[in-house]
């Protein structure tokens, strides 16, 4: 009965609402390579006001800001990561790193059966 099945587990931070998640935290490194929500939003084909209203979900779950702004103009505007977003990414991506490691290895000892073969990898 080996049906060669993986796990795909994704880490979603709670508060009163979901705060944090996958999509978040690509957003966020978005901003941080190219210092704008406004292109980061465009990258993920998503509209400006909703990177805003998802930013805001997250600094009120996390209860700090996650983005210092300027607005444009002539010398233009931009966006970069407060040093408590790039601690919370950090953390995230470590989390989720372990998380899936820990996932797998479960998967395999519980799921023997369905398990994909990790020796051919």
């Amino acid at each position: 009965m080996k049906q060669n099945l993986t796990v795909k587990l994704t880490v979603r931070l709670f508060a009163e609402e979901k705060c944090f998640g996958p999509g978040v935290a690509q957003l966020l490194a978005l901003v941080d390579e190219v210092h704008s929500l406004r292109a980061a939003a465009m990258r993920m084909d998503m509209a400006y006001s909703k990177a805003w209203k998802i930013i805001r979900a997250a600094e009120a779950g996390f209860g700090c800001k996650l983005l210092f702004s300027t607005t444009g103009g002539r010398g233009g505007g931009g966006a970069v990561l407060t040093e408590e977003a790039r601690q919370i990414l950090t953390s995230y991506r470590r989390y989720c790193t372990q998380i899936e490691s820990y996932g797998e290895q479960l998967f395999r000892e519980v799921f023997p059966f369905c398990a994909k073969d990790q020796s051919s990898k």
